[in-house]
Protein backbone atom coordinates (compact mmCIF):
# COMPACT_ATOMS: atom_id res chain seq x y z
CA UNK A 1 0.00 0.00 0.00
CA UNK A 2 2.80 2.83 1.01
CA UNK A 3 4.71 1.81 -2.14
CA UNK A 4 1.23 2.46 -4.23
CA UNK A 5 0.96 5.74 -2.51
CA UNK A 6 4.50 6.61 -3.08
CA UNK A 7 4.04 5.89 -7.02
CA UNK A 8 1.49 7.94 -7.13
CA UNK A 9 2.60 11.00 -5.62
CA UNK A 10 5.28 10.74 -7.51
CA UNK A 11 3.60 10.38 -10.76
CA UNK A 12 1.39 13.32 -9.40
CA UNK A 13 4.03 15.55 -8.85
CA UNK A 14 6.31 15.05 -12.17
CA UNK A 15 2.55 15.74 -14.17
CA UNK A 16 2.53 19.01 -12.16
CA UNK A 17 5.73 19.80 -13.66
CA UNK A 18 4.56 19.26 -17.17
CA UNK A 19 4.47 22.81 -18.24
CA UNK A 20 8.17 23.06 -17.49
CA UNK A 21 9.73 19.23 -18.96
CA UNK A 22 7.23 18.91 -21.42
CA UNK A 23 8.33 21.07 -24.16
CA UNK A 24 8.76 20.46 -27.64
CA UNK A 25 13.05 20.44 -26.62
CA UNK A 26 12.20 18.02 -23.35
CA UNK A 27 8.88 16.01 -24.11
CA UNK A 28 10.16 13.31 -25.93
CA UNK A 29 12.92 12.57 -23.53
CA UNK A 30 11.18 13.51 -20.35
CA UNK A 31 7.99 11.03 -21.47
CA UNK A 32 10.44 8.45 -22.03
CA UNK A 33 12.47 7.94 -19.06
CA UNK A 34 9.07 8.60 -16.71
CA UNK A 35 7.79 5.84 -18.77
CA UNK A 36 10.52 3.85 -17.95
CA UNK A 37 11.17 4.62 -14.23
CA UNK A 38 7.11 3.62 -13.71
CA UNK A 39 6.92 0.80 -15.47
CA UNK A 40 10.18 -0.66 -14.14
CA UNK A 41 7.92 -0.15 -10.17
CA UNK A 42 5.61 -3.01 -11.85
CA UNK A 43 8.38 -5.85 -11.85
CA UNK A 44 7.93 -6.16 -8.24
CA UNK A 45 4.69 -6.66 -8.53
CA UNK A 46 4.06 -9.08 -11.35
CA UNK A 47 1.75 -11.96 -10.69
CA UNK A 48 3.75 -15.41 -10.73
CA UNK A 49 4.93 -17.88 -11.25
CA UNK A 50 5.72 -17.39 -15.07
CA UNK A 51 7.37 -19.58 -17.18
CA UNK A 52 9.91 -18.52 -19.72
CA UNK A 53 10.66 -19.63 -22.64
CA UNK A 54 12.50 -18.97 -25.92
CA UNK A 55 10.59 -18.76 -29.08
CA UNK A 56 13.92 -17.69 -31.14
CA UNK A 57 18.02 -18.03 -31.21
CA UNK A 58 18.37 -14.12 -30.13
CA UNK A 59 18.75 -13.58 -26.00
CA UNK A 60 15.59 -11.26 -26.72
CA UNK A 61 13.04 -13.99 -28.35
CA UNK A 62 11.59 -14.87 -25.37
CA UNK A 63 8.05 -14.91 -23.53
CA UNK A 64 6.77 -15.67 -20.29
CA UNK A 65 3.46 -18.01 -20.41
CA UNK A 66 1.19 -17.97 -17.34
CA UNK A 67 -0.80 -21.34 -17.85
CA UNK A 68 -4.64 -21.14 -17.58
CA UNK A 69 -6.47 -21.59 -13.95
CA UNK A 70 -9.43 -23.37 -16.18
CA UNK A 71 -7.68 -26.64 -17.41
CA UNK A 72 -6.64 -27.65 -20.73
CA UNK A 73 -7.61 -26.03 -23.70
CA UNK A 74 -8.02 -22.52 -22.40
CA UNK A 75 -8.09 -18.98 -24.99
CA UNK A 76 -4.64 -17.20 -24.99
CA UNK A 77 -4.11 -13.47 -24.51
CA UNK A 78 -0.79 -12.67 -26.27
CA UNK A 79 0.49 -9.46 -24.96
CA UNK A 80 3.16 -7.49 -26.67
CA UNK A 81 4.58 -4.38 -24.39
CA UNK A 82 5.29 -0.63 -25.35
CA UNK A 83 8.27 1.27 -25.04
CA UNK A 84 9.11 3.26 -28.22
CA UNK A 85 10.47 0.64 -30.21
CA UNK A 86 13.54 0.40 -28.46
CA UNK A 87 13.04 -0.23 -24.67
CA UNK A 88 10.89 -2.13 -22.41
CA UNK A 89 10.64 -5.87 -21.18
CA UNK A 90 7.92 -8.64 -20.41
CA UNK A 91 8.75 -8.26 -16.96
CA UNK A 92 8.25 -4.52 -16.31
CA UNK A 93 6.14 -3.41 -19.04
CA UNK A 94 3.13 -6.03 -19.04
CA UNK A 95 1.27 -4.63 -16.05
CA UNK A 96 0.80 -6.32 -12.97
CA UNK A 97 -3.22 -5.81 -12.64
CA UNK A 98 -3.71 -7.38 -16.02
CA UNK A 99 -2.27 -10.33 -15.79
CA UNK A 100 -4.28 -11.37 -12.53
CA UNK A 101 -7.18 -10.20 -14.14
CA UNK A 102 -6.44 -12.78 -17.18
CA UNK A 103 -6.23 -15.87 -15.30
CA UNK A 104 -9.32 -15.36 -13.12
CA UNK A 105 -11.15 -14.75 -16.02
CA UNK A 106 -10.02 -18.32 -17.24
CA UNK A 107 -7.86 -17.16 -19.91
CA UNK A 108 -3.98 -18.34 -20.01
CA UNK A 109 -1.68 -15.48 -20.83
CA UNK A 110 1.84 -14.87 -22.19
CA UNK A 111 4.04 -11.54 -22.77
CA UNK A 112 6.56 -11.13 -24.93
CA UNK A 113 10.13 -9.96 -25.37
CA UNK A 114 11.37 -8.68 -28.76
CA UNK A 115 14.51 -7.56 -30.54
CA UNK A 116 14.48 -3.32 -30.06
CA UNK A 117 15.65 -0.49 -32.17
CA UNK A 118 18.18 0.39 -33.33
CA UNK A 119 19.62 -3.48 -32.96
CA UNK A 120 16.89 -4.31 -35.06
CA UNK A 121 14.13 -2.65 -37.27
CA UNK A 122 10.67 -2.46 -36.92
CA UNK A 123 10.38 -5.08 -39.36
CA UNK A 124 11.96 -7.75 -37.24
CA UNK A 125 10.19 -7.00 -34.42
CA UNK A 126 6.56 -7.32 -35.93
CA UNK A 127 8.30 -10.75 -37.41
CA UNK A 128 9.30 -11.46 -33.72
CA UNK A 129 5.43 -11.00 -32.74
CA UNK A 130 4.46 -13.41 -35.45
CA UNK A 131 7.25 -15.86 -34.65
CA UNK A 132 6.12 -15.88 -31.01
CA UNK A 133 2.42 -16.78 -32.01
CA UNK A 134 3.49 -19.61 -34.31
CA UNK A 135 5.86 -21.10 -31.08
CA UNK A 136 2.22 -20.93 -29.02
CA UNK A 137 0.61 -22.50 -31.59
CA UNK A 138 3.07 -25.11 -32.42
CA UNK A 139 3.43 -25.74 -28.75
CA UNK A 140 -0.52 -25.56 -27.40
CA UNK A 141 -1.08 -29.14 -26.30
CA UNK A 142 1.44 -29.03 -23.91
CA UNK A 143 0.66 -24.99 -23.00
CA UNK A 144 -2.93 -26.13 -22.31
CA UNK A 145 -4.05 -23.64 -24.73
CA UNK A 146 -6.72 -23.80 -27.38
CA UNK A 147 -4.44 -22.53 -30.81
CA UNK A 148 -8.07 -21.71 -32.23
CA UNK A 149 -8.63 -18.87 -29.57
CA UNK A 150 -6.24 -16.33 -29.33
CA UNK A 151 -6.02 -12.93 -29.18
CA UNK A 152 -3.20 -10.32 -29.33
CA UNK A 153 -2.56 -7.43 -27.17
CA UNK A 154 -0.48 -4.63 -27.27
CA UNK A 155 0.01 -1.38 -25.59
CA UNK A 156 1.82 1.80 -27.26
CA UNK A 157 4.60 0.61 -29.54
CA UNK A 158 3.03 -2.83 -28.84
CA UNK A 159 -0.44 -1.74 -30.02
CA UNK A 160 1.33 -0.74 -33.48
CA UNK A 161 3.06 -3.64 -33.19
CA UNK A 162 0.01 -5.94 -33.54
CA UNK A 163 -2.00 -3.79 -35.65
CA UNK A 164 0.61 -3.86 -38.14
CA UNK A 165 0.75 -7.98 -37.96
CA UNK A 166 -3.16 -7.75 -37.68
CA UNK A 167 -3.14 -5.91 -41.08
CA UNK A 168 -0.15 -7.30 -42.94
CA UNK A 169 -0.41 -10.12 -43.94
CA UNK A 170 3.49 -10.99 -44.68
CA UNK A 171 4.65 -11.29 -41.49
CA UNK A 172 2.22 -14.13 -40.58
CA UNK A 173 2.94 -15.82 -44.08
CA UNK A 174 6.63 -15.91 -43.49
CA UNK A 175 5.50 -17.27 -39.54
CA UNK A 176 3.79 -19.89 -41.67
CA UNK A 177 0.62 -18.86 -40.35
CA UNK A 178 -2.17 -16.79 -41.76
CA UNK A 179 -4.59 -14.28 -40.34
CA UNK A 180 -6.96 -16.44 -39.45
CA UNK A 181 -4.45 -18.36 -37.14
CA UNK A 182 -5.05 -15.27 -34.29
CA UNK A 183 -8.93 -14.75 -33.63
CA UNK A 184 -8.53 -10.80 -32.95
CA UNK A 185 -6.47 -7.71 -32.34
CA UNK A 186 -6.61 -5.59 -28.92
CA UNK A 187 -4.76 -2.43 -29.72
CA UNK A 188 -4.24 -0.03 -25.98
CA UNK A 189 -3.43 3.53 -26.69
CA UNK A 190 -1.07 3.39 -29.75
CA UNK A 191 -0.08 5.60 -32.25
CA UNK A 192 1.82 5.70 -35.35
CA UNK A 193 -0.67 3.74 -37.06
CA UNK A 194 -0.15 6.26 -39.82
CA UNK A 195 3.65 6.94 -39.80
CA UNK A 196 3.98 10.20 -42.20
CA UNK A 197 0.83 11.43 -40.34
CA UNK A 198 2.21 10.86 -36.59
CA UNK A 199 5.58 12.85 -37.82
CA UNK A 200 3.63 15.46 -39.46
CA UNK A 201 1.15 15.94 -35.91
CA UNK A 202 3.78 15.70 -33.75
CA UNK A 203 5.86 18.20 -34.31
CA UNK A 204 9.43 17.81 -31.67
CA UNK A 205 7.72 15.64 -29.62
CA UNK A 206 9.36 12.39 -29.88
CA UNK A 207 10.02 13.17 -33.11
CA UNK A 208 13.76 11.41 -33.04
CA UNK A 209 11.86 8.41 -31.64
CA UNK A 210 9.94 8.37 -34.70
CA UNK A 211 12.72 8.79 -37.25
CA UNK A 212 14.73 6.14 -35.06
CA UNK A 213 12.12 3.41 -35.39
CA UNK A 214 10.44 4.64 -39.13
CA UNK A 215 13.40 5.96 -40.87
CA UNK A 216 12.72 8.94 -43.27
CA UNK A 217 11.55 6.80 -46.50
CA UNK A 218 7.96 7.58 -47.70
CA UNK A 219 7.74 4.03 -48.83
CA UNK A 220 9.08 2.62 -45.92
CA UNK A 221 6.54 4.52 -43.75
CA UNK A 222 3.76 3.29 -45.41
CA UNK A 223 4.47 -0.39 -45.38
CA UNK A 224 5.17 -0.10 -41.76
CA UNK A 225 1.46 1.95 -41.56
CA UNK A 226 -1.32 -0.31 -40.10
CA UNK A 227 -3.69 2.11 -41.55
CA UNK A 228 -2.42 2.46 -44.77
CA UNK A 229 -2.54 -1.42 -45.00
CA UNK A 230 -5.68 -2.37 -44.07
CA UNK A 231 -7.21 -3.20 -47.06
CA UNK A 232 -8.03 -6.92 -47.11
CA UNK A 233 -7.13 -9.62 -46.19
CA UNK A 234 -6.74 -8.45 -41.71
CA UNK A 235 -7.28 -10.33 -38.89
CA UNK A 236 -10.36 -11.07 -38.22
CA UNK A 237 -11.63 -7.77 -35.53
CA UNK A 238 -10.01 -5.21 -33.49
CA UNK A 239 -10.20 -3.93 -30.54
CA UNK A 240 -9.07 -0.04 -30.39
CA UNK A 241 -8.88 2.03 -27.01
CA UNK A 242 -7.57 5.59 -27.21
CA UNK A 243 -7.26 8.16 -24.10
CA UNK A 244 -7.56 11.54 -24.51
CA UNK A 245 -4.67 12.22 -26.29
CA UNK A 246 -4.94 14.17 -29.20
CA UNK A 247 -2.41 11.91 -31.72
CA UNK A 248 -3.83 8.74 -29.78
CA UNK A 249 -7.32 9.42 -30.66
CA UNK A 250 -6.68 10.47 -33.83
CA UNK A 251 -4.97 7.91 -34.92
CA UNK A 252 -7.20 5.05 -33.63
CA UNK A 253 -10.16 6.77 -35.33
CA UNK A 254 -8.58 6.79 -38.36
CA UNK A 255 -7.07 3.13 -38.12
CA UNK A 256 -10.76 1.78 -37.31
CA UNK A 257 -12.64 3.69 -40.36
CA UNK A 258 -9.94 2.39 -42.60
CA UNK A 259 -10.72 -1.76 -41.08
CA UNK A 260 -14.65 -0.83 -40.88
CA UNK A 261 -14.34 0.43 -45.19
CA UNK A 262 -12.38 -2.88 -45.76
CA UNK A 263 -14.72 -4.65 -44.31
CA UNK A 264 -13.22 -5.87 -40.92
CA UNK A 265 -15.04 -5.23 -37.65
CA UNK A 266 -13.42 -2.92 -35.54
CA UNK A 267 -14.34 -1.28 -32.37
CA UNK A 268 -12.79 2.15 -31.46
CA UNK A 269 -13.44 3.90 -27.92
CA UNK A 270 -12.35 6.56 -25.79
CA UNK A 271 -11.41 5.09 -21.84
CA UNK A 272 -10.77 8.37 -20.36
CA UNK A 273 -7.61 9.50 -19.10
CA UNK A 274 -5.73 12.41 -20.10
CA UNK A 275 -2.36 12.72 -21.96
CA UNK A 276 0.97 10.97 -20.56
CA UNK A 277 -0.93 9.50 -17.10
CA UNK A 278 -3.83 8.00 -18.84
CA UNK A 279 -1.24 7.02 -21.62
CA UNK A 280 0.25 4.52 -18.24
CA UNK A 281 -2.98 3.95 -16.78
CA UNK A 282 -4.44 2.17 -19.26
CA UNK A 283 -1.51 -0.36 -19.45
CA UNK A 284 -1.00 -0.53 -15.95
CA UNK A 285 -4.60 -0.57 -14.54
CA UNK A 286 -6.35 -2.80 -17.26
CA UNK A 287 -7.41 -5.21 -14.94
CA UNK A 288 -8.35 -3.17 -12.49
CA UNK A 289 -12.44 -3.43 -12.30
CA UNK A 290 -12.15 0.47 -11.64
CA UNK A 291 -10.78 1.45 -15.09
CA UNK A 292 -13.12 2.07 -17.80
CA UNK A 293 -11.06 -0.67 -19.75
CA UNK A 294 -11.17 -3.64 -17.85
CA UNK A 295 -14.64 -3.73 -18.88
CA UNK A 296 -14.66 -3.18 -22.42
CA UNK A 297 -11.97 -5.73 -23.14
CA UNK A 298 -13.55 -8.50 -20.83
CA UNK A 299 -16.77 -8.63 -23.11
CA UNK A 300 -15.26 -8.20 -26.31
CA UNK A 301 -12.91 -11.50 -25.23
CA UNK A 302 -15.65 -13.19 -24.04
CA UNK A 303 -17.42 -12.72 -27.65
CA UNK A 304 -14.40 -13.36 -29.64
CA UNK A 305 -12.32 -16.24 -27.80
CA UNK A 306 -15.35 -17.12 -25.38
CA UNK A 307 -13.52 -17.34 -21.66
CA UNK A 308 -16.90 -16.86 -18.80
Amino acid sequence: MLRSILAGLLATGLLLLQPIFLSPVFAGPFLERLQARLAAREAERQSGPATEYAYGADPLQKLDFWQARGGAAAPLVVFVHGGGWKRGDKRNATGAAKVEHMLVQGYAFASIDYRLVPAATVEEQAADVAAALAWLRSNAKRLGIDPARIVLMGHSAGAHLVALVGTDPRYFTAAGLSLRDVSGIIALDGACYDVARQLADSGRFMLDTYIQAFGTDPVRQRALSPTLQAARPNAPAFLILHVDRADGKAQSKALGAALVQAGTPAEVQDVGGTGLRGHMEINRELGDPSHPATAIVDAWLRRRIGAQ
